[in-house]
């Protein structure tokens, strides 16, 4: 639709203050006083129209601008619960990521670390460990385990193993004035793992003496003697359960002598303590056995009654 032409006499209107003047003096011929009187009262008019328009402006822009503010605020609100909602599911996902990594490295069922990451830890303390003294490395068997499966159920042989886990964790420990676990922050439990079946194996890692590792074992074969075990099954008054243990004390001396052959040195290690295991297992009256070693040209060497300590 075309918008309306302006007529000659909507043209001949005036448009501007000075065109109202000029209007005023053509069209209506006033005495001069009354003129000016008139031109006075037009001028006061458009003043204060002038004035109320400008104020109405300032406060336009002021309430646009408060309404910008507050907007800009509700907006910085609506980001930062944004934000702080993307920043709790970064932290329940890398809690999540951190649970399920900590649980690909341990035993389901007693909740130690698996082989696998127990292997690992060992290497990587002999390769960067610098201090030069002892440790240790322990493997525990429980005596005649098939004899409590067969007999009783594997159901109590489960219970077995997971009481038998908990006992090398309370008698083997970082707190141990012994044993002053230092494996970069690792929690004490990481001094422990199940190997498999009925068997586990820990790390002592430093140690002023080498006999003080014989006293942990020592402590922790006693613990398990001693341990009520008619409280997982009565059956069990009759054949309480017995452990076997064998520790290789090994004198660390200097880094530079492991650190390039730190995984084969930890898989010597874990099978000279294997050994001793089974060597323990055969003679009844003892139940652990513990020998010395030290590097020689990166071979490991059993440390003789008769030999001098390194020092």
């Amino acid at each position: 639709m075309r918008p309306e032409k302006a007529t000659p006499a909507q043209t001949d209107l005036p448009q501007t203050r000075h065109d109202l003047q000029v209007w005023v003096r053509e069209h209506l011929h006033l005495q001069t006083p009354l003129e000016t009187s008139l031109l006075a009262a037009i001028d006061t008019v458009f003043t204060r129209h002038e004035r109320l328009w400008q104020e109405s402006k300032q406060e336009a822009i002021q309430a646009l601008s408060a309404g910008f503010a507050e907007k800009m605020a509700r907006v910085k609100t609506e980001l930062s619960a944004k934000d702080a909602t993307v920043s709790s599911i970064s932290r329940y996902f890398e809690g999540l990521v951190a649970e399920l990594t900590d649980r690909t490295h341990r035993d389901p069922k007693t909740k130690l670390m698996n082989f696998g990451r127990f292997t690992e830890q060992v290497e990587s303390f002999l390769a960067l460990e610098q201090r030069g003294r002892w440790c240790a490395i322990g493997l525990v068997d429980i005596t005649g385990f098939k004899w409590y499966n067969d007999a009783l159920g594997h159901a109590v042989g489960d219970r077995i193993i997971e009481r038998v886990a908990q006992l090398l964790r309370e008698q083997v420990r970082s707190d141990d004035l012994l044993a002053q676990e230092r494996l970069g922050g690792a929690s004490s439990q990481d001094l422990h793992a199940r190997l498999g079946g009925d068997e586990f194996c820990f790390l002592i890692p430093d140690l002023a003496e080498y006999h003080q590792a014989h006293a942990i074992g020592e402590r922790f074969r006693e613990a398990v003697e001693r341990y009520d075990w008619t409280l997982e099954d009565r059956r069990l008054a009759a054949q309480p359960v017995r452990v076997d243990v064998g520790v290789v004390c090994l004198w660390l001396g200097r880094v530079a002598e492991r650190r390039f052959i730190a995984r084969r040195l930890a898989a010597d290690l874990i099978q000279r303590a294997d050994k001793l295991m089974y060597e323990a297992k055969g003679e009844r009256a003892s139940h652990i056995y513990l020998v010395r070693a030290r590097l020689e040209n990166g071979v490991l060497i059993e440390i003789t009654g008769n030999e001098e300590e390194p020092v």
